[in-house]
């Protein structure tokens, strides 16, 4: 009697991180394409040239992560972000990386509370495009790696006066406070990881508890909660474990 025959098992695919490029320049957003594509995990799905077919796109098409000019005809990139992180709705969401010619301008705030997971300056280098596209895929990035701390204390100035803290932040411990304000700062987990002497993975672990139980979508939501309700302040040093 012959063996039984084993079944053959094919290795998965790597999963592309998808991302769709919204800019009103067809040479920015060719130039962008070319770098993005010549990576294996990353596949750029589809493009928009003003706020209103970015919106259209997005919602057919579900990427990963959208890089996301400002001025743009018609809708612009704030109300677009606004449209996209209020109504499109995907597991993991839909990450946007706003795309600034200045690295603190006006438009930070207001970006930032319509739903960007982060900024990326339009003359950033292709390694940091393609390291920035792939954080905020994992949620891991918040701002250009320039500019992350001083933006921050920028927007966090232009926010309105402190209100209430919501009531999950008393339901969060002693070591979730110190990582909530940690990643108000703008830390990475790896960073914070070395503040608190805990591995990174105790620290992701941490991280997701609070956004849990904050009810948000990610650590930049965490960040403008933070100063938006009065738990960080401008100028304070991070605090120590």
């Amino acid at each position: 009697m012959s063996a039984r025959a084993r079944p053959i098992v094919y290795a998965a695919a790597p999963m592309s991180i998808r991302v769709v490029i919204a800019d009103d320049q067809a040479l920015l957003r060719t130039g962008f394409g070319l770098i993005l594509n010549e990576e294996d995990d990353i596949e750029v799905v589809g493009e928009a040239e003003n706020g209103l077919e970015a919106v259209d796109v997005v919602t057919r098409l579900r990427p990963d992560v959208v890089l996301m000019d400002v001025r743009m005809p018609g809708i612009d990139g704030l109300e677009a972000t606004r449209r996209i992180t209020s109504t499109v709705e995907s597991e993991p969401p839909v990450r946007i990386l706003v795309l600034t010619t200045f690295d603190l301008n006006e438009y930070v705030y207001a970006a930032l509370r319509a739903g960007a997971s982060g900024f990326l300056l339009k003359d950033v280098p292709p390694e940091q495009l393609v390291a920035g596209v792939r954080l905020v895929a994992e949620g891991e990035a918040l701002l250009a790696p320039s500019v992350t701390r001083r933006l921050i204390e920028q927007f966090a100035r232009s926010a309105p006066a402190p209100a209430a803290p919501p009531e999950g932040v008393g339901e969060l411990t002693a070591r979730e406070l110190e990582v909530f304000k940690l990643l108000a700062r703008g830390l990475s987990n790896a960073e914070i990881a070395v503040e608190l002497v805990v591995s990174e993975a105790t620290v992701k672990t941490h991280v997701a508890r609070v956004l849990m139980k904050l009810g948000l979508r990610d650590r930049v939501q965490a960040a403008v909660l933070a100063y938006e309700c009065g738990v960080v302040r401008p100028g304070r040093a991070a605090p120590s474990a």
